[in-house]
């Protein structure tokens, strides 16, 4: 991935920030089957699992030595990630949300995500690579709220005067999975 794409233009930046910030919106509005709009049908939805790898001394000195990368199981590597989803997946969860028996949401939580940091890393064509980072509160009587952080990888792509989202790995933060849920929509 480039430092610098001169494609990057504050125009392109600004589209793109508007298009996480609705897409926020409509998360923590509950506004499921209209989030669902904004993903591609050939989407490659993921979440790494993240292993605490000893620091290898070998790399003294590298960047490498304590890397994000070396902490992350999924599809490419020897663990197994949390998620792994496409479309169809997405929509039965989207579709759950509004059944009479989904009793893990009811009452729905009630969400609120900051997103921010977003860097465009890279311009291919009418596809646009995309860094974020989140935060996200979660609040559900009964339970103890929490609080979820971390960054996303994504490939977006030009729908005409919009994007869709193409790809999504989703890197979580915490060292401990304890939160209630790891099912929202990230």
């Amino acid at each position: 991935m480039n430092n610098y794409n001169s494609a990057v233009t504050p125009e392109l930046q600004l589209s793109i920030e508007q298009f996480y910030y609705r897409e926020a919106r409509l998360l923590d509005g509950r506004q499921y089957q209209t989030w669902l709009g904004l993903v591609d049908p050939a989407i490659s939805y993921s979440m790494p699992g993240r292993g605490n790898p000893m620091v290898n001394n070998r790399e003294h000195g590298n960047e490498a030595m304590i890397s994000v990368e070396r902490e992350l199981e999924g599809l490419d590597s020897d663990g197994l990630p949390i998620r792994d989803e496409g479309f169809l997946v997405l929509s039965l969860r989207v579709e759950r949300s509004f059944k009479m028996n989904a009793w893990a949401e009811t009452p729905p939580a009630r969400t609120r995500r900051i997103v921010g940091n977003i860097e465009i890393t890279d311009v291919t064509g009418e596809q646009f690579f995309v860094l974020s980072n989140f935060h996200l509160f979660y609040a559900r009587p009964g339970v103890p709220d929490s609080f979820y952080a971390g960054q996303r990888r994504d490939v977006l792509v030009r729908d005409g005067d919009h994007y869709k989202i193409l790809k999504r790995e989703i890197v979580m933060d915490m060292a401990n999975a304890n939160v209630p849920t790891l099912g929202l929509f990230l």
